[in-house]
């Protein structure tokens, strides 16, 4: 970065200029403002430094067309004991800082390395929404650069002109129901309804009726014909959510439907055919909940055709700033107020936190962050060290690799590459418990 120091006066510029180059900058020296101006452009990658009184064009009228120009490029005005007040005001007015006459070297060291840290951050999160508005197509609606995300985007374009039905498997708040639109979105049903029905939200009683229908007369209330979400999804796309929390006497019913593409309402005999695609989503396992009888195992079978298994937000942390910014500049769009610049510190907390909630726990603290609302990190977690940081994520890779594992050990060493040894002692380490063999 490279910063541009303006004053009139070759001692002052020579001293400036020494003082900035000792300390690593890269430094260009003007004795009028005009001379600078054309380097002002929008993203110029640098700060200015310049005296409030020059002549010609003055710093506070540089500054003015600077705001003009780009209100984000930081200006530092140089100015005398009697321009404070004048510089106060033209801070309100867009200035960065100032520096008031005589000034010490490391005053101004610390200015300037401020506000290049300040315009380096910004640079960085304009070319991020530059990104972000040029994506298209999927990689516009499911983001993120790594392995596993790549993989589910590819496993969509697959398999979404196609018939087959899906079976979603994620934890909650991994993006199940984005997934099963995207996946209707790049379909030739794209043009036909896309009708979502989470399971665990209706009363058993009201279940039957919801997805199959009923006709006029089937039960105490019934004043008239129903459709269900089945029949209002033909020639669309059904996505049934949390899926575990079917009744399993509906189960059955469901089976018929895949496997016939036909349905009768709730009280009625006529078999209407049905065309639509069925995606299915879950956070639990199907397989083990059919061997506890909790779940039919031919449904599942029928339904594990095609799965998609999303990343939980703390196996894919290299799109954690990407996903945050992202949250960032929906939620200033639909709050009405300015996208803020997202600190080292705070992706370095993002980073550490260990997402239980996932990429929505991620994007409600994008609205919180918007909003003001969220508290800044603890000091020390923000002042940790290389080696406590390495520790940390060691920390989070064993615990979900004991997750995966459900806790065994083994295999826990075996998908870490550790001896069981070593991961014992860093179990023991970390105070992990007592975990099973």
């Amino acid at each position: 970065m490279k910063v541009l120091l303006i004053d009139d006066e070759a001692m002052i510029r020579h001293a400036g200029s020494q003082t900035l180059e000792l300390a690593g900058f890269d430094v260009e020296v003007f004795a009028d403002a005009e001379s600078a101006l054309p380097l002002l452009r929008p993203d110029f990658p640098g700060v200015v430094v310049c005296d409030v009184r020059l002549p010609g064009l003055d710093g506070l009228q540089l500054l003015a067309k600077s705001v003009a120009n780009d209100a984000e490029l930081p200006v530092v005005l140089v100015t005398g004991h009697g321009d404070v007040a004048m510089a106060v005001q033209a801070m309100r007015d867009g200035a960065y800082d100032f520096i008031e006459k005589p000034f010490s070297s490391e005053q101004l060291v610390e200015v300037v390395r401020r506000a290049q840290e300040k315009r380096a951050l910004v640079l960085e999160n304009r070319q991020l929404r530059r990104e972000l508005q040029r994506r298209s197509g999927i990689e516009g609606r499911l983001l993120g650069r790594g392995p596993g995300i790549e993989q589910i985007r590819r496993r969509i374009t697959d398999v979404a002109d196609t018939d087959a039905d899906v079976l979603i498997l994620g934890e909650t708040g991994t993006g199940k129901e984005l997934v099963a639109r995207c996946l209707h979105e790049y379909s030739s049903r794209s043009d036909k309804p896309f009708v979502a029905l989470n399971c665990g939200a209706l009363p058993e009683q009201l279940f039957e009726s919801e997805i199959f229908g009923h006709e006029a007369g089937a039960f105490t209330g019934a004043a008239k014909r129903r459709i269900g979400k089945i029949e209002y999804a033909n020639g669309g796309t059904l996505f049934l959510d949390e899926l575990e929390s079917m009744p399993i006497t509906l189960q059955v019913k469901l089976l018929r439907v895949l496997q016939e593409r036909e349905l009768e309402r709730l009280g009625g005999n006529v078999a209407i055919p049905v065309n639509c695609r069925m995606v299915a989503a879950t956070k639990s396992d199907l397989k083990q909940l059919s061997d506890q009888q909790q779940f039919r195992l031919d449904l599942y079978y029928r339904l594990n055709v095609v799965t998609l298994n999303l990343p939980a937000l703390r196996e894919r942390r290299e799109d954690i700033p990407l996903l945050f910014e992202h949250f960032v500049l929906q939620a200033a769009l639909r709050y009405h107020r300015p996208a803020p610049i997202v600190p080292q510190s705070r992706l370095r907390e993002l980073m550490l936190h260990p997402w239980p909630g996932n990429v929505r726990e991620l994007r409600n603290m994008a609205d919180r962050f918007v909003l003001g609302l969220l508290d800044d990190a603890p000091a020390s977690e923000l002042s940790l060290d290389l080696p406590a940081l390495v520790e940390r994520f060691e920390k989070n890779l064993i615990e979900d690799a004991l997750l995966h594992a459900a806790g065994q050990v083994t295999a826990a060493s075996v998908s870490l590459g550790l001896p069981r040894k070593t991961l014992y002692d860093k179990i023991k380490k970390y105070g992990l418990g007592r975990e099973s063999e």
